[in-house]
């Protein structure tokens, strides 16, 4: 199992959202790159990374700072965010970043999708946000009526090999993931699982190690100094 510390990115700086909301906002860090050095230094190979100002208006708003952290830290990067267009997807596969997330517009526009896997193949993934089982949109602003489980039924059927699966309710509030949604997501055969929310313990994250989930996402509890990043590469290696 990876692990993927986690940077989100709203008006230059690293938060972390209270089930995202943008009212409920902590600053966790001063810079982005820095940041990043800082987890490359305690052994992290993988970064996911979030451009939320991009996510709420609907483009590309971090991608110059994203593109900075993945030219200096040599992480491999995954980038959600704004992500509307396949300019943007150029924009990030071409400058350093291995994998780039489609949320928004894989829910809102399929043709644009199909055309990305066509191109770009593995380097796709698809963030399912949900709240309650229900897929939101939109910076998760905006309900879709979506099932969270027969969508990702419909990635997997479209070609999408890597989804990175949020429990909303969970998302920075140190109460520990939903393991039965991702028990449920790994029922997809050939689908890799990469959880996030709520992630706060190294028994959580041993947890998702032994349900052979593919990555994990930490956010606020590396910040807060729940889990040391180096003790959780070291139980995932």
């Amino acid at each position: 199992m990876i692990i993927l510390p986690a940077i989100d990115i709203l008006n230059g700086r690293p938060v972390r959202l209270y089930q995202g909301n943008y009212e409920k906002v902590l600053h966790v860090a001063d810079d982005v790159c820095k940041t990043a050095m800082q987890f490359a230094k305690a052994g992290a190979k993988w970064l996911h990374m979030v451009d939320l100002d991009g996510a709420k208006c609907g483009k590309r708003i971090n991608g110059d700072v994203i593109v900075e952290t993945a030219e200096k830290t040599g992480l491999f990067i995954e980038v959600g965010g704004g992500i509307r267009t396949m300019e943007d997807v150029q924009f990030y596969l071409a400058h350093g970043v291995q994998r780039v997330i489609l949320g928004t517009a894989a829910v809102e526009d399929e043709k644009f999708l199909k055309d990305a896997l066509a191109r770009y193949g593995e380097r796709i993934a698809v963030g399912i946000d949900a709240f309650d089982g229900v897929v939101k949109t939109a910076g998760w602003l905006h309900d879709t009526g979506l099932d969270a489980f027969t969508f990702a039924m419909k990635m997997r059927e479209l070609g999408v090999k890597t989804i990175i699966a949020t429990d909303i309710t969970k998302d920075g509030t140190m109460r520990g993931p939903t393991f039965a949604m991702y028990e449920q997501l790994m029922k997809i055969k050939g689908l890799h699982v990469i959880a996030s929310g709520g992630i706060t313990s190294l028994s959580d994250v041993k947890r998702l190690r032994d349900m052979d989930v593919y990555g994990a996402i930490i956010g606020r509890s590396l910040y807060d100094g729940g889990i040391s990043l180096r003790d959780a590469l070291e139980v995932t290696r």
